[in-house]
């Protein structure tokens, strides 16, 4: 394996601003190809696909190409990938498409460890169907989630099982295949947000069992730019589409309006930017893919491991959860010091950081709020060890 962080940090031109950049769960930076790929699809002429005209057929390759990329990206077939703004506004569309055919008695799985945009669009369909939600819940000590709950939450009634592949809170990455196996028992649709994984470690959306995955390319440092995959493109024909041309198919079925090509060109260079983190990654993206996000997981659990016991070793500090399986974002409470005030003097010292009052999801159910909210950081692949030390050097003067 190859993974060069001074070489991965020349690619982001943003980083010169002289801050440590540890609000990756946010989304990372963009780097230098994602920018230029951008712009110079704005230079050039494209225009609605459909067309004989190069212009048009410019738009139609752009689109295609951003499939493909999406596709390797999960392991899934170009076929299958819906694109749009971002992950939340296609959930969304996802939940309003199979929520019209839930009656009263069905139920849909949520967990406390999700995020927001793969929790309010089922509970906003359940409840105007009259369906029930059902929460799968955490480990409080540890911030696992345990999947023998499936088995019992998942019933013949059960429409769909949201879950999520990492946590952007607390990093936690649960094994998504026995609550995928318990919802394949009952028919029940499972999808599955990897926003928080991609860019971490490989996603197959095969091996996970789930139905459709959603990613959103601005954690990675891509555009804003969203994309539902489907393990089986057939289904999209079965949804009610919300596309505006009345012979749409397929994919373009779920896709609402013109696309933003410039965005689509970006989301490609960004993928490939993932592919090529480990400079000896070899053979077809897909390949580079799984070998680049090996080499960045191993890189990242070390980083991942000396901040977090870094962070122990303080005695005013609480770092929350321990899961065996995280992707490298994390919070911790300071004891006496707000979140707010905490990283206001983080940003006194150049180091960028979320306070959260600890008021929803699930810092909410381990009682951030109590206690005067959370600090959330996360690393990036261009963290380097010294942005760690001096995240750590400011965190002990607030003892």
């Amino acid at each position: 394996m190859a993974f060069d962080v001074a070489a991965v940090r020349g690619l982001f031109p943003a980083l010169g601003d002289g801050w440590v950049h540890l609000d990756a769960p946010a989304g990372m930076q963009v780097p230098e190809q994602v920018a230029t790929a951008v712009s110079t699809a704005m230079r050039a002429p494209v225009s609605g696909p459909g067309g004989v005209f190069p212009a048009s057929q410019r738009a139609e390759a752009i689109v295609e190409a951003a499939r493909r990329a999406i596709a390797d990206l999960v392991g899934a077939s170009p076929a299958g990938v819906v694109l749009g703004p971002s992950s939340a506004v296609l959930l969304q569309r996802l939940a309003d498409a199979l929520g019209d055919g839930w009656m009263i008695g069905d139920d849909v799985i949520v967990s406390r460890l999700d995020h927001p945009a793969n929790v309010a669009p089922w509970q906003r369909a359940a409840q105007r169907s009259g369906s029930s939600v059902r929460w799968a819940e955490v480990d409080i000590e540890t911030c696992e989630l345990p999947t023998w709950q499936y088995q019992d939450l998942i019933t013949p009634r059960t429409k769909v099982v949201a879950l999520t592949a990492a946590s952007g809170s607390v990093g936690t990455r649960p094994d998504v295949r026995p609550a995928a196996a318990a919802a394949a028992e009952h028919g029940a649709l499972v999808v599955v947000d990897a926003s928080a994984a991609a860019p971490f470690v490989p996603v197959d959306i095969t091996s996970m069992g789930a139905d459709v995955v959603a990613v959103n390319a601005t954690s990675w440092g891509g555009p804003p730019v969203g994309a539902l995959a489907f393990r089986n493109p057939a289904m999209l024909d079965q949804l009610p589409s919300v596309a505006l041309e009345a012979g749409a198919r397929g994919a373009e079925r779920f896709e609402l309006g013109p696309h933003a090509y410039a965005h689509l060109a970006g989301l490609v260079a960004s993928v490939d930017y993932l592919a090529g983190l480990d400079d000896a990654a070899l053979g077809p993206r897909r390949e580079r893919l799984l070998t680049s996000m090996g080499s960045v997981k191993s890189y990242q659990a070390g980083l991942l491991a000396h901040l977090t016991s870094g962070l122990r070793r303080m005695g005013h500090v609480m770092v929350i959860g321990d899961a065996m399986r995280r992707v490298p974002s994390m919070a911790f409470t300071i004891n006496g010091v707000k979140a707010e005030d905490a990283v206001e003097h983080l940003a006194d010292r150049g180091v960028c950081a979320f306070a959260d009052p600890g008021t929803h999801g699930v810092f909410a159910v381990l009682g951030v709020g109590e206690v005067g909210g959370a600090v959330r950081v996360g690393l990036a692949h261009y963290t380097n060890a010294h942005e760690v030390e001096e995240l750590l050097r400011a965190v002990a003067e607030l003892a």
